[in-house]
C-alpha cells in the first residue's frame, strides 16, 4: 500500500476553519444556541453506516477542537483502516455546543475523503497480483487537492503529479500548439532541468512509435483498447513507464492491468467517488 504521509497541520486548520465559517456564519449555530444550555456537557460517537476505507480523521477532529479546544477525542480507527457497518470511529466528549456545531463539517470531510479512499481501494484490489499501480489525477475539487490525494493513498493508491509545477506532461493541445510530437518533446527537453520528468500523451500506436524514437520518461496511453495497450507494451520494451487512462472502472481495470502497463490513472476516484455513509450519534 502507498504510504499516507501526514498532512500539514496549517493546511488542515485553514481549510477546516474556512468550512466552519461558511457553516456558522455571523450568528453561529442558532438551533443549538436556542435549545441547549451553553455549559452542557455530553458525548457522541461517529460510526460507519456502510463498509469502506477510512480517510480524513485529522480534519474531522480539527472541526471539533477548533470550535472548542476543550473537547476530548478518542480514536477507535486510523486512516487507512477498513470499516464495517456499525464500527465506532471517533468518540467526542465535552461541550454539546461544540459537538453539534462541528458535526456537519466533520462528517463532510470524513465522508468525502473516506469515499475516495474506498473507491481507490476497490481499484487497487481489482488489480492485485499485477504490476500496475493505481494513481489519481489533477481532476480534484478546488482547494481540496492535497486532502483528496491523501485519501487516495489511504485507499492503497498512489499520487500522480500534484500540479502544473512538479512535472512536464505534454497533452494533445500542447502537441497541436507545438506542431507535433517531436517538436513538443524537443522543446521540453531543451528547457527543463535534469530532475524533471517528461510525460507525453498519445492516442495511437503510430504516435507511440514517434515518442519512442524521440524518448520520454512516461507515456500516457489515452483511451486505448486492451489490445492496443498490449501492443504498446510490446513496442515499448521497458524503455518508458506506460500509463493507461480512460474508461477506468472496477469492471475494466483488471483487464487493463493485465496488458502489462505500469500505471493506471483515474480521475473518477477523486471527482466522482461516492460519499461514504458515516454518522454522528449523541449517546450521553
Amino acid at each position: 500500500m502507498a504510504p499516507h504521509l501526514p498532512l500539514p497541520r496549517r493546511l488542515i486548520e485553514t481549510s477546516v476553519q474556512s468550512a466552519l465559517v461558511e457553516d456558522l456564519g455571523d450568528a453561529g449555530d442558532v438551533t443549538t444556541l436556542a435549545t441547549i444550555p451553553t455549559d452542557a456537557q455530553g458525548k457522541a460517537v461517529i460510526r460507519a453506516r456502510k463498509t469502506g476505507r477510512l480517510a480524513g480523521m485529522e480534519l474531522a477532529e480539527a472541526a471539533f477542537t477548533l470550535v472548542s479546544p476543550g473537547v476530548t477525542l478518542t480514536r477507535h480507527c486510523a486512516d487507512g483502516a477498513m470499516l464495517n457497518t456499525g464500527d465506532d470511529i471517533l468518540e467526542i466528549t465535552g461541550s454539546v455546543h461544540a459537538i453539534l456545531s462541528a458535526e456537519r463539517v466533520a462528517l463532510n470531510f470524513l465522508g468525502h475523503l473516506s469515499g475516495i479512499a474506498t473507491a481507490t481501494h476497490e481499484l487497487v484490489e481489482a488489480v492485485a497480483g499485477t504490476n500496475a499501480k493505481i494513481v489519481c489525477t489533477r481532476k480534484t475539487l478546488p482547494t481540496l487537492r492535497a486532502f483528496q490525494k491523501y485519501a487516495v493513498t489511504c485507499g492503497g493508491g498512489f499520487n500522480h503529479r500534484f500540479g502544473l509545477y512538479d512535472a512536464v506532461m505534454i497533452k494533445d493541445n500542447h502537441i497541436a500548439a507545438c506542431g507535433g510530437i517531436t517538436n513538443a518533446l524537443k522543446a521540453a527537453k531543451s528547457r527543463i532541468g535534469h530532475m524533471v520528468k517528461v510525460e507525453i500523451e498519445v492516442d495511437t500506436l503510430a504516435q507511440l512509435e514517434e515518442v519512442l524514437r524521440e524518448g520520454a520518461d512516461v507515456i500516457l496511453l489515452d483511451n486505448m483498447s486492451t489490445d492496443q495497450l498490449a501492443q504498446a507494451v510490446k513496442l515499448t520494451k521497458g524503455r518508458a513507464t506506460l500509463e493507461a487512462s480512460g474508461n477506468i472502472t472496477v469492471s475494466t481495470v483488471r483487464a487493463i492491468a493485465e496488458t502489462g502497463v505500469n500505471v493506471i490513472s483515474s480521475g473518477w476516484i477523486t471527482h466522482s467517488a461516492p460519499n461514504l455513509d458515516l454518522g454522528l450519534d449523541y449517546i450521553a
